[in-house]
């Protein structure tokens, strides 16, 4: 992939995410801030962004959403390979415990 396919793809990306976080927001505040691991403050951003600004926002080279997911115990949990169980289910939802937890640390 050449280097301006690459910035094609994140301004790309940027703009999908802002959207998604903007209508997030909007339709639901709270879910919005668990589910982007966001702020009451960039949630008050993103709301009022003008079509214009989310625009020029995704037009920059640097991508605009990260992986949450900082921690290999999260990490461990979401992608264990084991069988469909009992055993998967619990682990989905630990790492949605983690998850949640962080969220909460960063408000």
């Amino acid at each position: 992939m050449s280097p301006e396919q690459i910035l094609a793809e994140i301004r790309e990306t940027n703009l999908s995410y802002l959207m998604l976080a903007q209508s997030l927001v909007r339709a639901d505040r709270e879910q919005a801030l668990y589910r982007l691991g966001i702020s009451e403050e960039t949630a008050t951003l993103l709301a009022t962004l003008s079509p214009a600004q989310v625009q020029k926002l995704s037009s920059s080279s640097t991508l605009l959403c990260r992986f949450r997911m900082e921690d290999d115990l999260v990490w461990n949990l979401l992608t264990s390979s084991h069988k469909p169980s009992v055993n998967e289910q619990s682990a989905q939802l630990h790492a949605q415990i983690l998850l949640a937890g962080k969220h909460l640390h960063s408000a």
